[in-house]
């Protein structure tokens, strides 16, 4: 089997070349071969400005049809992507560039206003994303070669552009194919450097597990600058002949509420917190009332309710959805099993930057609650420790989606990659018989207790997060006691008619109320009230770090 990702996506172009490929949502879409001949124009401009294979070209901008072209025609041209968040604060921006060396970066029109091209000495040009106009050249060629485009392209193919005139890059396994910076939640940023073997293994699990065909709809909500929503709301999908819906605008629960009823997706890849707050949002409020609850509980209604129940929250997804595939973090509890019990069709992968992304996953028929699926094809997982059925250890892996390593930072590789292949993850979990991993916390969050008791403060926020006007929280420890910051839900709070100083006392209602649950080392000793939702990375995991020291 020829394990080319390139040629993956040169057969879809050329197999769904009349199909729909690419539409910015409310906005223009692309066909296949639209995509086809933005990519050979693309490729007249990297020529002329002297892109050679192997050099680095940045794409900084929100999703959209043209951030996927920019990316394809970078591969396919055989030089190496380097996708950066357009939440990064520009500073970030103007380090990655330089750290990766790009020689152009593509920028959107949002992220170009921030920018400065001074701080950025080593690239040849600035393409702006939305229609591919220079915004800085550093070179004549480079201007020319986009001034007089229609006319290099027209030379280069003087009889039409027909589906014979693709030829693309071919592919090496080893051969980097993306650098990808990982945000992440430590306080600095490390290039991820992924190559072709791990976009062609990641793809080919979409193949082996995700039920889409040529023609399917979906949409990509996810940054496609995090590995997660780059592998599969777009490259499996463009490999597939899919048809992609670009959110281009900030995806909140509304628009993606309204989407979902609009393009019915086939499948669903999100962040728990979408599904979480859809869920919370649009579904629970009609079970909580007291008649429901009630019913709930009668077997034999019971069933029927059941029913109605799932069809109330299928709707909500668009009603058209295979499965719902979760990742990037863990589920909330109660939303988790309130899904499985109404028998709702969601699997929770687990994966990792480093991975391209994927590392665990499992269909949602067989899928265990609780844990994140089982170790996928081409990859190896194991547990380190002394009972791995019961006692945590870091979960480490190996396999073809497996980075070559962190991009000029070889002491960071050493810490993380083993002389035999395997990768550390510095994420803690459990593995039964079967295979099925459980994650309990990431190493690196993980708290002492008084007599060296682990405390995973994500189990008890996890809890937390379930009381009374809270909408996030973080538990640090202090002076060797735990404290629980608290983000509350001011709107539901105040539509209450409960004051500021009101909500101290339910706060603290709440600490109690928690530490009954809580075993006597993981008390929280206080709460402190955030005024503002805490800082997040790409992932919409909390910047941890930043709130250590938090005063109060």
């Amino acid at each position: 089997m020829e394990k080319s990702f390139i040629s993956f996506i040169e057969n879809s172009i050329k197999k769904n070349w009349d199909l729909d490929a690419l539409t910015d949502y409310k906005g223009a879409t692309l066909q296949y071969k639209d995509v086809a001949r933005k990519i050979e124009k693309l490729h007249i401009i990297f020529e002329n400005s002297g892109v050679e294979k192997g050099d680095k070209i940045a794409i900084c901008g929100r999703n959209s049809s043209h951030w996927g072209v920019a990316f394809l025609a970078t591969l396919t041209y055989g030089a190496v992507a380097v996708p950066i968040l357009h939440e990064f604060k520009a500073d970030n921006v103007h380090n990655i560039v330089n750290h990766s060396e790009a020689k152009l970066l593509f920028v959107g029109d949002m992220v170009w206003e921030n920018l400065n091209e001074a701080a950025m000495p080593l690239l040849e040009g600035i393409i702006l994303v939305n229609d591919f106009s220079i915004l800085v050249s550093r070179s004549e060629k480079l201007t020319y070669s986009r001034e007089h485009l229609n006319e290099l392209f027209g030379k280069k193919f003087p009889k039409n552009f027909r589906i014979e005139h693709i030829n693309y890059h071919k592919d090496q396994p080893e051969e980097l194919a993306v650098i990808n910076y990982t945000s992440g939640t430590t306080s600095y940023s490390k290039g991820v450097m992924l190559p072709y073997r791990s976009l062609w293994s990641n793809t080919q699990f979409g193949f082996e597990v995700l039920p889409l065909k040529s023609g399917d709809e979906l949409i990509s909500m996810l940054p496609m600058a995090h590995m997660y929503g780059l592998a599969f709301e777009f490259l499996y999908e463009v490999a597939c002949g899919c048809h992609i819906y670009f959110l281009t605008r900030m995806p909140s629960p509304k628009i993606i509420f309204q989407a979902f009823a609009e393009i019915k997706p086939r499948i669903i890849v999100a962040v728990p917190l979408i599904i979480e707050k859809i869920i919370k949002k649009n579904v629970l409020p009609k079970l909580e009332t007291p008649t429901m609850k009630l019913l709930l509980k009668v077997p034999f209604i019971n069933d029927k309710i059941k029913h109605t129940v799932r069809d109330q929250v299928v709707k909500a997804f668009g009603g058209n959805f295979e499965e719902v595939v979760v990742g990037g973090a863990a589920f909330n509890q109660e939303v988790e099993q309130f899904l499985k019990m109404i028998e709702f069709p969601y699997t929770v992968g687990y994966g990792m930057t480093e991975c391209g992304p994927i590392i665990c996953y499992e269909d949602w028929k067989r899928f265990k609650m609780a844990s994140c699926g089982k170790a996928v094809p081409r990859m190896e997982v194991k547990i380190v420790s002394p009972d791995p059925a019961n006692i945590p250890g870091e979960i480490i892996c190996k396999g073809d989606n497996v980075m070559l390593g962190y991009y000029k930072n070889p002491e960071a590789t050493a810490e993380v990659m083993t002389s035999d292949g395997w990768l550390r993850t510095g994420d803690l979990a459990t593995i039964d018989e079967e295979g099925n991993v459980t994650i309990k916390g990431r190493s690196k969050n993980m708290l002492l207790g008084p007599s060296g008791q682990n405390i995973y403060p994500e189990e008890i926020e996890d809890k937390l997060n379930n009381m009374p006007y809270v909408s996030e929280s973080i538990v640090v420890q202090q002076n060797g006691k735990l404290v629980g910051l608290v983000y509350p839900d001011f709107d539901d709070a105040f539509a209450h008619g409960l004051k500021n100083e009101d909500l101290e006392q339910v706060m603290e209602e709440n600490r109690v109320a928690l530490n009954q649950e809580l075993p006597a080392y993981s008390q929280i000793a206080k709460m402190k009230i955030y005024p503002e939702e805490f800082e997040k990375t790409p992932k919409k995991s909390i910047k941890r770090f930043l709130y250590q020291e938090a005063k109060g």
